[in-house]
């Protein structure tokens, strides 16, 4: 298995059109792989070349000659080391896959079964049998798709396959993303990938958050209001909460205050990563409920979290740390290549500074080629349960499954 990734943009000032990029990209490409022809190419283009979207797959095959490539449109790019953010870029990420089963896909809003359909109408969508064990790379259309639906349907279907992904971005109203899907480029609906064979896909999912105050258990709900914390009111439960916060704390709390929901009951002790973090989205006046960004029930285990640059960068260090240690023997010299879908709101929006998340990655797990884009919405487990995502770095780590 063999992995190279590869950025061109518009700081080099020497380049035009996609082709060009393209070319760029390409060089390096092969340069990497040895002169090897990718099984997979996996390309994010920016807005700049709304132009030219239907030629991009022509184009990438003409000069690369993958035989598969899936890929969307991007508002920022990642590739070669990099994170490229508002300027003109195209990035490619390609791969030599031996002995993996690549299948692609083009599926749209109107073909996704009901979620109490069998698991059987979901392998006949995707075209796989969950005894294959596969994993999954998905690309969806933020305006045009119900995201939720395809990975709940997905995790019924194969329970134990791994599901990554991120929402095309750099446009702001239907039809003006694209997804590139082999020869194809579709406007709607989502394109992706979905391994078997020899290869295992790890995940590493930063919500970039922690925890404050204490937890409490949910007493009463309705769908995503929150209507009280151990027995009283949620909103006085938060009340109580912000008071003993510090005064900087108090006022980042103003605009970055999210809830955690923990997602294995079992665990005795919570940290950061045990949490499903969600948008508080205001406060219902009559009652005083909190409006969550997520269906609840009662008796979770709930506990009040904030967001800001130190914190996110603390979690995705102690995160990739974490996984690095943990597999340090076993995977992290088998790891090929990695995929990265990270939230438009990190990157210098968050940081104040180019290439954290990428170069954290580097830090812990080496020079394993890394690409990927900034998205509308980053797809990931927590706790095992594959769920859309804000503000949030998810990462996919690719290595064989049999080692030679």
């Amino acid at each position: 298995m063999k992995w190279a990734s590869a950025i061109a943009h518009e700081k080099e000032k020497r380049y035009g059109s996609a082709r060009q990029y393209i070319d760029n990209c390409v060089e390096q490409i092969q340069f990497q792989l040895s002169g090897e022809n990718p099984d997979l190419a996996i390309a994010f283009v920016s807005p700049h070349f709304i132009d030219e979207y239907d030629h991009i797959p022509e184009l990438l095959a003409s000069k690369l000659g993958a035989k598969h490539m899936i890929g969307c449109s991007a508002g920022g790019l990642i590739g070669g080391g990099i994170e490229v953010e508002r300027q003109q870029a195209i990035a490619i990420t390609a791969a030599v896959l031996p002995d993996v089963t690549i299948k692609t896909f083009h599926i749209t809003d109107e073909q996704l079964p009901d979620l109490d359909d069998s698991p059987a109408k979901w392998e006949s969508l995707m075209g796989i049998d969950a005894a294959t064990n596969p994993s999954f790379m998905l690309l969806p259309d933020p305006f045009t798709f119900h995201i939720d639906t395809l990975v709940q349907g997905l995790d019924f279907a194969f329970p134990t396959a791994k599901k990554l992904g991120g929402l095309a971005s750099g446009a702001n109203r239907t039809g003006m993303n694209a997804l590139f899907r082999d020869a194809e480029v579709h406007r709607e609906g989502a394109v992706g990938a979905i391994f078997s064979g020899n290869v295992i896909v790890d995940s590493v999912v930063a919500q970039g958050c922690r925890p404050i105050g204490k937890t409490f258990r949910v007493t009463s709900c309705k769908n995503n209001f929150l209507l009280e914390l151990d027995g009283q009111p949620a909103v006085h439960a938060l009340k109580d909460v912000l008071e003993h916060l510090a005064p900087e704390e108090q006022e980042l709390a103003r605009n970055s205050l999210f809830l955690g929901v923990v997602m294995d009951e079992f665990k005795e002790d919570f940290k950061a990563g045990d949490f499903l973090i969600r948008n508080i989205l205001g406060i219902e006046p009559r009652t005083g409920a909190l409006v969550v960004g997520e269906v609840l029930r009662n008796e979770r285990t709930v506990q009040f979290h904030l967001r800001d640059a130190s914190t996110s960068a603390e979690d995705l260090r102690n995160l990739l740390k974490e996984y690095s240690e943990q597999n340090s023997e076993v995977h992290n010299p088998d790891a090929a290549g990695a995929l990265l879908f990270s939230c438009l709101g990190r990157g210098r929006y968050l940081y104040g500074a180019p290439n954290h998340d990428s170069e954290c990655f580097r830090e812990y797990l080496g020079e394993i080629p890394l690409g990927g884009f900034f998205c509308n919405g980053e797809i990931g487990p927590v706790g095992g349960t594959t769920f859309l995502h804000g503000y949030t770095s998810s990462f996919g780590i690719f290595r064989p499954a049999n080692v030679s």
